[in-house]
């Protein structure tokens, strides 16, 4: 793997860590709905969809480890903003 590659599989795992944090909810019901419907994607996809899969398989703590940094940002964030606001009221 090049460093080209590993750097694009961590962003793409960055950019689900916060695309999964902002529509989690939302993007659960609608795939449960397409799913029971059975129009979760057409053959067409599959075809599409399957050189990408082949970049992340083997590197998939590469992925997992982008998609947590994400995620933990806002962990992180959050308690500067908490710990922020409390040291305003309390001079």
């Amino acid at each position: 793997m090049t460093l080209l590659e590993a750097v694009f599989v961590f962003v793409v795992g960055y950019v689900s860590g916060t695309v999964t944090r902002w529509f989690a909810g939302l993007a659960a019901v609608a795939a449960l709905l397409l799913a029971i419907l059975g129009l979760a994607a057409p053959a067409s996809f599959f075809d599409l969809l399957e050189p990408v899969v082949d970049i992340y398989t083997g590197n998939e703590l590469l992925f997992l480890s982008g998609f947590l940094f994400a995620i933990s940002k806002v962990r992180h964030s959050s308690r500067a903003r908490a710990s922020g606001w409390r040291r305003e009221s309390n001079p």
